[in-house]
């Protein structure tokens, strides 16, 4: 998995060495707020997380690193297809900064792997994520209640999916 640049940004494997910027974001509460786990409470839970991203046969995942003016602001791909996820650091919202990163990735993905579609899930009151999904071209493809437990709060989803682009 070679590493992706764009106009303002570096998608990278993860690093080691990225622990205490990663930590910044996953355990930020506004950051995770409609992540898959609640904010991470010490950093062994991210170095364990970041551990597992690490080790994850890049022939089966296009996840990466977003960094942006050298620093790393989050993570955005497909950790295990065909399922696409991100989470960027508060700090770097509203900058068109998950546009560009997934923009890029997901060529990428189709170019590199044979799926019909991409898929996200998305908790409904995740706007941003939402509009996020359908500028990309995701489509509405179903709901369920009650499908994540995050801490104590249980969450909705909202299913999305980007079909493989006609060539």
């Amino acid at each position: 998995m070679d590493p992706i640049v764009t106009e303002r940004l570096i998608l990278r494997r993860a690093r080691a060495d990225d622990l205490e910027a990663m930590h910044a974001v996953l355990s930020h509460p506004v950051a995770a707020r409609y992540w898959s786990t609640p904010p991470h409470e010490d950093i062994e839970q991210t170095r364990e997380w970041l551990g597992n991203m690490i080790a994850a046969d890049p022939a089966g995942n296009a996840d990466y690193i977003v960094e942006y003016e050298g620093r790393l602001i989050g993570k955005a791909g497909c950790y295990q297809l065909p399922e696409i996820g991100y989470i960027l650091h508060p700090d770097a919202w509203g900058r068109g900064l998950a546009t560009e990163a997934l923009s890029a990735i997901i060529p990428q993905v189709f170019a590199r792997f044979p799926l019909e579609a991409l898929h996200a899930d998305v908790d409904p009151r995740n706007i941003g994520s939402i509009r996020l999904l359908e500028k990309l071209g995701f489509v509405p493809n179903g709901s369920a209640k009650q499908t994540w437990l995050v801490g104590e709060e249980w969450c909705d989803s909202l299913y999305y999916k980007l079909p493989r682009p006609v060539s």
